[in-house]
């Protein structure tokens, strides 16, 4: 190692190491310096630096730089310790007394380097600025993802986040980040079955697809309020560009859903309608059990798409669309008395403009409507006049019931919970 420049790498264990075992020999600075690729200046510093007290009730704490009343010129010049020396190992009758322990001064580095990584790396006007536009968009029920992604200005990480409200620095906790929240696992788990709706609309039906043809599928499912109310939301999920669309029904019964469907099917032209929603994959529940008038077109002729099953209570089998609720919760959440027979089209039209403008990481930063209207712009135009669902700027969004009840009571109508 003799020679080595190691001037700008950080000093360790097996430096410390060295050193201990040259002040134990009496070797000179220089000396020692030279056979770890060090400068003097940079062992000398080492050792006083992270020397410790050698007897007492002080033993192996850190000598503070400035002492008063050291009589052993040792220790006030090279060595800095009593390493070395003749008396080290017995008693010499002197007060202070201070030695070089390689563990212990790199537990001290170590604890250091530590402590530096703490707290927050920014002054505090700027920490402000952050906390007060980071605070409001959280309240807005945006996900730190999002935020660093629509925010590239702030320079932060979403685990920083994380990490900053975890401890207080927003007055906030994980609690406020939606899916810091856990789940209860189930009692039991029961396996799934194959669907009783044949093997040629099963799930490994589905999966006998080419690869692209699985890819544009859409996956659809329903989203109910209370228990008592009779309206529902027939969710359609669009694999390639993330974008569920939400349709209000009278009930949940399978001729609610193809009416929904045929009006859908009006409202953008069968072509169209065959190229967003030509393979659909659902679950098996009983609104959707009428394959026969899900699949037949409101224009007559052959069928406007294929319907697909999942396996029975395997739901994560069409996940996105699952997942893609808890975005949908956000503005309509559980157990929170939100009366689905209150709401209108124009409410489902606020939820889906907000849920789908929302910056997604899989996307490469975009919202799902961005991603539409890149793919396909006549698909785009179309599902906004059909659907009127627009396009909100990252600073406009707001994934809360409070968002909703707000632009209801802008109409004249009541809050929904």
């Amino acid at each position: 190692m003799s020679g080595e420049n190691r001037s700008y790498t950080r000093m360790d264990k097996a430096d410390r190491s060295a050193i201990q075992h040259g002040l134990d020999k009496r070797k000179g600075c220089r000396e020692i310096a030279r056979s770890i690729g060090r400068s003097p200046s940079a062992v000398a510093e080492e050792v006083k630096k992270h020397r410790t007290w050698k007897d007492g009730p002080r033993r192996a704490e850190i000598v503070p730089d400035h002492l008063e009343g050291v009589s052993c010129a040792h220790l006030l010049r090279w060595p800095w310790t009593c390493n070395g020396c003749m008396a080290y190992r017995k008693a010499c009758g002197r007060a202070q007394r201070m030695e070089y322990k390689a563990a212990l001064a790199q537990g001290a580095s170590e604890k250091t380097r530590s402590g530096a990584r703490r707290g927050i790396n920014r002054r505090e006007a700027e920490f402000e600025r952050i906390a007060f536009e980071i605070r409001s968009d959280i309240l807005d029920g945006k996900s730190p993802e999002q935020i660093c992604l629509a925010k590239p200005h702030l320079k932060l990480a979403p685990s920083t986040l994380y990490r900053w409200a975890e401890r207080g620095y927003f007055s906030m906790s994980s609690m406020d980040f939606r899916r810091k929240v856990g789940y209860k696992p189930r009692r039991e788990r029961v396996g799934p079955k194959p669907t009783s709706h044949g093997k040629e609309r099963s799930y490994a039906a589905f999966c006998a697809l080419p690869d692209e043809v699985r890819a544009r599928a859409c996956e659809m499912d329903t989203v109910i309020g209370r228990a008592r109310d009779a309206r529902c939301l027939l969710t359609l999920f669009l694999r390639p560009c993330k974008i569920q669309l939400a349709l209000l029904l009278p009930e949940k019964s399978s001729s609610a859903v193809a009416s929904a469907l045929d009006s859908l099917e009006r409202a953008l032209g069968r072509s169209l309608f065959e190229r967003l929603f030509g393979i659909i994959l659902t679950d098996n529940g009983g609104e959707f059990a009428s394959t026969e008038a899900i699949e037949a077109s409101a224009f007559g002729g052959d069928a406007r798409c294929r319907v697909y099953y999942c396996d029975v209570r395997a739901s994560q089998q069409k996940g996105a669309c699952e997942r893609n609720h808890v975005e949908l919760r956000k503005m309509l959440p559980k157990r929170r008395g939100v009366s689905f027979d209150a709401l209108d089209e124009r409410d489902c039209a606020f939820v889906m403009s907000h849920v789908n403008s929302q910056p997604r990481p899989s996307l490469m930063g975009l919202t799902p409507l961005q991603m539409l209207r890149a793919a396909d712009e006549h698909a785009f135009e179309a599902l906004s006049t059909a659907l009127g669902v627009e396009e909100v700027c990252f600073d406009d969004l707001r994934l809360t019931l409070d968002a909703v009840n707000e632009q209801r009571g802008e109409r004249g109508l009541g809050p929904l919970a």
